[in-house]
């Protein structure tokens, strides 16, 4: 197996973070509320050690920030590191729905004559 280094741009971050189905689901459930380690087993089928090893590429990203009172240690979602990947999205969703648009419009172009003399 080859090891490719990780990138260390904030884009490439977030998006190898959200590639994980486990750290989505996490995240998911951090939108609706900060909550610490031990809650967040419940809904995975995955150990505390599992879910603190996803906290911690989470928090590397700054997704999630934790916060500290006495024992208890709530993680709560950050929605400002996304930014750069939504912006991303959307600038290659634009470019595509752009050539979507076009290649449609040629396709009406090149039936139009057929339709035009009967064939």
């Amino acid at each position: 197996m080859v090891d490719y280094p990780m990138a260390d741009d904030q884009l490439s971050m977030a998006f190898a973070a959200l590639a994980d189905p486990t750290r989505r689901a996490i995240l998911a459930r951090l939108a609706r509320g900060e909550a610490t380690v031990n809650e967040l087993p419940g809904p995975f089928d995955i150990t505390v050690q599992g879910i603190s090893k996803h906290l911690k590429v989470l928090e590397h990203t700054g997704l999630i920030t934790r916060g500290r009172d006495a024992q208890y240690r709530p993680c709560r979602f950050e929605s400002a590191p996304l930014e750069p990947a939504i912006d991303w999205i959307e600038r290659h969703r634009q470019v595509w729905k752009e050539r979507f648009d076009q290649l449609e419009q040629h396709l009406r172009d090149i039936q139009r004559p057929q339709k035009e003399t009967g064939q």
